[in-house]
């Protein structure tokens, strides 16, 4: 058995390391030396992640450790069970016997492997080790081609699996990984681009140009009457989205895999507030139940049924109108969602994966009515691109997504092929405190508590948090800066004076209970420190509110 240990040194040796090359050698060689059970943990250890998508421990849990033992005593395989039983705490008295059980295992765990700990709890073990550099190492220690694990990680979703398969059946067990309906894949990505001028130079013309939707990427797998619903994450979110089942088992198809977004809409048409739709999708925890965790994929086709869904319990289709599905959203509780799709994966039987995108939404217009398939126009000049993108925002929506038409579907890679185009939002912030990172950003001050300027009591409102955009050499600066302006330090988050303005860019604003002045900003991410300004220039609460259409308090 693998001592943890080891892997902590790997871990914190593949942080210290710069170079790619380096860093593959040593996952390579920690890969080697597990033993067959304990591949699928040791491999999600490695990348940093847990397999259990859900433990019930946060980082209040974490503050306090008890102190680490002076010789190391726990294997891959225990820590996996450990953590496991965490994971299944549940019921009266389920609190404590979280803590109780957490603490057993950080009490028989060495300082190194506490850090190796924290960070795969807390989702913040920044070491530089990816499923992407995963992929390379499984290669490398397993002896294939980085083509077939790559092409297996991309179609199966699961990094554990992959490495189950590389490591212990070679080329032969990842050759039986492929498309299967019910077993979701993880999508294709569009990169950013600042206009829709950089997103044609970028796919090239002529391109397609589809809306980007304010809504929930979906992924819907149809075997007969067998629907199942996936988010981007591979969630298994069916019983969350009755109507989207009703839509696609309605469709006169026999199999199908499709990519879309689901939305909630409001009377006229418009987008509703993304978090309403969001707050539909919200898994607690479930996973795709249909994706093994360990054994590579068969190849049959089948959809398990959403038994927590019966046919009888379903809602009505979505009316052909968006209006129609706007009446129904405002008049039933929980809000009715709209799906809309972009790419047809796979039709009765045959995998469309590897088609020019021309192909395949030529046969997603011939499969699916044009109220179900999400607005898009072929363009050959910038002009016309523009001119789809003002409709987009006009609309309601977010932006577009430029595509490249001779592009195949591109599983879980993000290109050149499809490029989306966003406004985007900048406010000027002041930032009230920091916390302290893990992993790769251990000793430095990373995420960032941003506040806004309330005009009426000269205070500043927390609107949440960030460590995007954070460059080495931003992280350096600011962990001196931010020492300097130190209240105080209880060793998780450092206090500071609000008096340093940071330029932030965000996607929007949504509402929150979880902040004091109930707006939270979207995918917010660090532009650049504002030593020209002062922190009584900041952008105010009421700017905020505002962007998000939020009325005052």
């Amino acid at each position: 058995m693998v001592r943890f240990l080891d892997l902590a040194a790997t871990s914190a040796a593949v942080a210290a390391t710069s170079g790619r090359k380096a860093k593959i050698e040593l996952l390579a060689d920690a890969l080697r030396r597990l033993e067959t059970d304990e591949i699928a943990a040791g491999s999600a250890f490695l990348a940093g992640e847990l397999r259990q998508r859900q433990t019930g421990v946060g980082y209040a849990s974490l503050r306090d450790q008890p102190p680490p033992a002076t010789e190391p005593s726990l294997t891959v395989g225990g820590v996996d069970a450990a953590i496991a039983e965490i994971s299944v705490v549940a019921g009266a008295g389920s609190q404590a016997r979280r803590r109780e059980l957490l603490g057993a295992l950080f009490t028989a765990a060495t300082a190194d492997e506490q850090r190796l700990l924290v960070g795969l709890f807390s989702g913040e073990l920044r070491q530089g080790a990816q499923a992407g550099l995963l992929a390379d190492a499984i290669a490398k220690a397993s002896g294939v081609p980085l083509t077939a694990v790559r092409r297996a990680l991309l179609l199966s979703g699961d990094l554990k699996q992959v490495a189950v398969a590389a490591l212990t059946g070679g080329a032969p067990a990842l050759a039986e990984i492929h498309l299967r309906v019910g077993t979701p894949l993880t999508p294709m990505l569009a990169q950013a681009a600042p206009d829709v001028g950089a997103a044609l130079l970028a796919t090239g013309t002529p391109a397609t140009v589809d809306v980007k939707l304010d809504g929930i990427r979906i992924q819907v797998h149809r075997s007969g009457d067998d629907v199942a619903v996936f988010t981007r994450s591979l969630d298994d979110i069916t019983a969350r989205m009755p109507e989207v089942v009703e839509a696609v088992r309605k469709l006169p198809l026999r199999e199908a895999v499709l990519d879309g977004e689901a939305m909630a809409l409001d009377e006229t048409g418009r987008p509703r507030p993304f978090q309403e739709t969001s707050s539909r999708a919200a898994t607690r925890g479930a996973r795709a139940s249909a994706r093994p965790s360990s054994a590579p994929a068969s190849a049959s086709s089948s959809v398990p049924a959403p038994s927590s869904v019966p046919a009888s319990a379903l809602a009505p289709a979505p009316a052909s109108s968006r209006a129609a599905s706007g009446r129904a959203s405002s008049a039933a509780a929980p809000i009715a969602l709209t799906p809309y799709f972009f790419d047809l994966l796979h039709l009765d039987g045959v995998d469309l994966l590897d088609e020019p995108g021309r192909v395949r939404w030529a046969a997603l217009a011939g499969a699916l009515p044009p109220e179900l398939i999400v607005g898009r126009t072929t363009v050959e000049t910038e002009e016309e691109a523009a001119a789809a993108f003002a409709a987009a925002i006009a609309a309601g929506q977010e932006g577009v997504v430029i595509k490249a038409t001779e592009a195949p579907y591109d599983v879980g890679r993000r290109g050149n092929a499809w490029v989306k185009v966003k406004p985007r939002h900048t406010l000027d912030l002041v930032v009230l405190a920091v916390e302290w990172g893990h992993g790769r950003r251990r000793g430095w001050l990373s995420n960032l508590h941003l506040g806004a300027l309330d005009p009426r009591t000269g205070e500043f409102v927390m609107l949440g948090k960030t460590f995007k955009g954070l460059t080495d050499e931003l992280l350096r600066w600011q962990t001196e800066r931010f020492q300097e302006l130190k209240l105080d330090d209880n060793g998780w988050v450092v206090r500071v004076r609000p008096v340093q303005v940071v330029e932030i860019a965000f996607d929007g604003v949504q509402t929150s209970p979880r902040y004091p002045g109930g707006v939270a900003l979207r995918f917010a991410r660090v532009l650049r420190y504002r030593d020209d300004k002062s922190a009584t220039e900041a952008d105010t609460i009421d700017t905020v509110r505002a962007i998000g259409g939020h009325p005052p308090p």
